[in-house]
């Protein structure tokens, strides 16, 4: 029997979408609502040319040209088009080569990019904000119906993110106070990322900013933010942000403005999350988060699916200094912080991620934070259902 045209459209999305979902960020299932994801985002005539991506994911100009059978000027056309769908990186790399690399749907890609430009709430948009919520729900099926497996798979995974802490006691006005064992050690030949917020700005030329994309998504599905009314505080460097700005999904600003919105975004307790290209900590970062409690998708009350953080800090609460107000309870990012039976705050788990905003809004100035001797890696997995 015959291939009809619709029969072998069908084909076609079939594989790019599993060329996009093997691109990197969350492994996706090949799902109805995948499917229907890439076919809002994706027209049939993109269909080809992503189909040159099978074998591999990220390729030069000469190599597009012979895994496309396209010239240069199509190949520019069209990535150039795909670009500003968040479905293609088209930078060039550090020796100066052009580079086109397909992203993935989720982490960093499709749904990261496509909602972190401001969004108008159309009926189109709605849609595609629906489907990926759709999706988050089938992620966090998938996560409980093969819990135990993903769980001691996510244990050999490098950390997605990294925190960059909090610094001062807003209540006070003084400084956190950080716990530096006396015989802490760190390998001389060890390069540490930026700790401060202020360190981590200064070290780039070319800074973009963009709409929070988990924030924009729930905007868009009829859940805003209940911690804060700032959207505009996704952060991205070097060639990522000269992608964001060429598409149209953030704007360049000065070093000045950036640290000006971390800043406002400490005030209402945004967690700083840094993320590193490959999740190679030792590699400049690549962008920042500023994640609240209610929308971030690494958050405790909307965690999609298992996660891996890295952390230098540990929050340590003095149970002398506490009155038992709750307000580290409240600002907890990952919910591990509760009354006990002495109504003091105290830590009950193990996903403490050392963001320091319980330290930073403590009226008591009671909660210090450990420095750790390295990276320590914090699992934050959904709670297992019964």
């Amino acid at each position: 029997m015959a291939i009809t045209h619709n029969d072998e459209t069908e084909s076609k999305y079939k594989k790019v979408a599993q060329i996009i979902a093997g691109a990197g960020g969350t492994p996706l299932p090949i799902t109805d609502k995948v499917m229907a994801i890439l076919k809002h985002v994706a027209t049939p005539e993109d269909l080809d040319f992503l189909m040159a991506f099978k074998r591999k994911k990220s390729q030069t100009m000469e190599e597009l040209k012979k895994s496309s059978k396209l010239s240069e000027e199509e190949i520019k056309k069209k990535a150039a088009a795909l670009a500003k769908k968040g479905i293609m990186f088209n930078q060039p790399s550090s020796k100066g080569i052009m580079v086109y690399r397909v992203l993935p749907f989720v982490n960093v890609g499709l749904f990261e990019y496509l909602f972190m430009k401001k969004l108008e709430l159309t009926p189109e948009n709605k849609k595609l904000a629906l489907l990926f919520l759709e999706l988050q729900q089938e992620l966090r099926e998938f996560a409980q119906n093969n819990y135990d497996a993903i769980l001691k798979m996510m244990e050999k995974q490098p950390p997605i993110d990294r925190t960059i802490p909090f610094y001062d006691n807003e209540p006070t006005g003084k400084e956190i106070e950080i716990i530096v064992d006396q015989d802490l050690e760190v390998p001389t030949q060890q390069i540490l990322p930026s700790q401060t917020i202020e360190e981590l700005i200064e070290k780039f030329d070319v800074i973009a900013v963009g709409h929070c994309f988990c924030r924009n998504h729930k905007d868009a599905i009829g859940e805003p933010c209940k911690q804060t009314a700032l959207r505009e505080n996704c952060f991205t460097f070097g060639k990522s942000a000269r992608h964001v700005a060429e598409n149209g999904f953030g704007r360049l600003i000065s070093k000045s403005e950036a640290l000006e919105i971390m800043k406002q975004s400490e005030k209402d307790g945004l967690v700083h999350k840094a993320y590193h290209p490959n999740f190679d900590l030792s590699r400049d970062e690549t962008s920042i988060c500023n994640c609240c409690t209610c929308c971030c998708g690494q958050a405790s009350t909307n965690l999609i699916a298992p996660t891996v953080n890295a952390t230098n800090f540990q929050a340590e609460i003095n149970q002398e200094l506490c009155v038992g107000c709750g307000t580290c309870v409240e600002h907890c990012h990952t919910s591990v912080i509760e009354l006990n039976n002495e109504s003091k705050a105290e830590i009950m788990g193990d996903y403490c991620i050392g963001c320091g905003t319980c330290a930073h809004f403590c009226p008591e100035n009671a909660i210090a934070l450990r420095k750790l001797p390295e990276i320590k890696v914090v699992r934050i997995p959904p709670p297992k259902l019964k």
